[in-house]
């Protein structure tokens, strides 16, 4: 089979070479039903997150033995099962996430692992799905319990989880406050019918939040929602009211902020840090019950994927760019077999 295969550390968005740090395999083999309950999926869509791109950089958490195949969240039809396999048939289509080795024609999954991907949902959104939307769920609905009323601040708006909060933050019936940089992230968001903008390119995010709190009577905002870091997010806890909670989702500023200890007690603020993969490890009941409500979400379109860029594996170095560019506003994917060639620039 086909896979993107990384070789050594280093930057993926480079021409694909001998010299890069990825390459494609076009012999791969197939992995084998390893187990009675093992489903082989055949691979249409995967998507890149950030932290993918992280973990070809070594900079992210969690770090591989070389060669690995990358990626995490996807979806496809099931290609074949095994002899114990109750839960699905050759042909159903299927999402679900891996710790590697997405980026490849074929995958094996327990089928404990696998999502039915509802009638009417489309394959290539079932695998932007569970990573970004996933993360976004987890950290709003369990663990800050966000409720119809509050004030969400989510910083990164545009991106591919921040994007997940504002929708998801809509669904709970919050008052949402989406910061973001650039004028056609800003005027895509307004398209989401968002409560309030704020384009941090030209905005101050202080006075331009607190203008629109104070007009809707605001005390404050209750749960922020912060994949961003920096200077950004120490600037958003003055914005913070009494008993705020506060989600700490990446660092794609590169800068990891301080919160002032002192400041957290005074105002009893609650902290989240909020590593989504753990919890497949430590508490997989709650992923279980966090992708089948998002997909029931999907199946009744009270989310929408927003899929901005879509690549075929042999240009995962441009997807990676769009990636390091800030390119995207919503989800990168790559696809393969018959979905390759049929979503370009949304």
């Amino acid at each position: 089979m086909e896979a993107l295969v990384c070789k050594t550390l280093g930057d993926p968005t480079g021409p694909l070479s001998s010299n890069s740090p990825i390459f494609i395999s076009t012999s791969h083999p197939i992995p084998p039903l390893n187990s009675s309950t093992a489903v082989r999926v055949r691979i249409k869509a995967t998507s890149l997150n950030y932290a993918n791109f992280l973990q070809i950089l070594g900079k992210y958490q969690e770090k591989p033995p070389l060669p690995f195949i990358p990626g995490s969240d996807y979806s496809g039809v099931v290609e074949s099962v095994g002899d114990g396999v109750s839960r699905f048939k050759v042909g159903d289509r299927v999402c679900s996430f891996a710790p590697l080795g997405t980026f490849a024609g074929m995958i094996v999954a327990d089928e404990k692992e696998l999502f039915l991907v509802p009638d009417g949902c489309d394959l290539v959104d079932a695998g932007a799905l569970p990573v970004a939307f996933g993360t976004s769920h987890v950290a709003l609905v369990h663990r800050a319990c966000l409720s119809s009323g509050q004030v969400l601040l989510v910083l990164g708006a545009a991106g591919g989880v921040g994007l997940s909060a504002v929708q998801i933050g809509k669904v709970c019936g919050a008052i949402v406050i989406a910061v973001a940089r650039g004028e056609e992230k800003v005027q895509f968001l307004k398209s989401l019918g968002v409560d309030h903008i704020i384009d941090s390119s030209k905005e101050n995010i202080i006075e331009s939040c607190k203008g629109f709190l104070k007009a809707r009577n605001c005390k404050g905002v209750d749960v922020l929602y912060d994949p961003v870091g920096g200077k950004l997010a120490k600037d958003s806890l003055k914005l913070l009211k009494w008993g705020a909670n506060i989600l700490v989702i990446g660092f794609a500023s590169g800068e990891v902020p301080v919160i002032p200890a002192n400041i957290t007690l005074v105002k009893n603020w609650t902290v989240h840090g909020l590593f989504w993969g753990s919890y497949k490890i430590n508490q997989p009941k709650v992923l279980e019950d966090s992708l089948k409500e998002l997909l029931s979400w999907l199946a009744k379109g009270l989310i929408t994927i927003h899929i901005s860029h879509t690549y075929s594996l042999k240009e995962a170095n441009l997807a990676f760019s769009a990636i390091k560019e800030r390119k995207a506003i919503g989800k990168v994917m790559i696809t393969l077999g018959d979905h390759s060639a049929t979503r370009s620039k949304l």
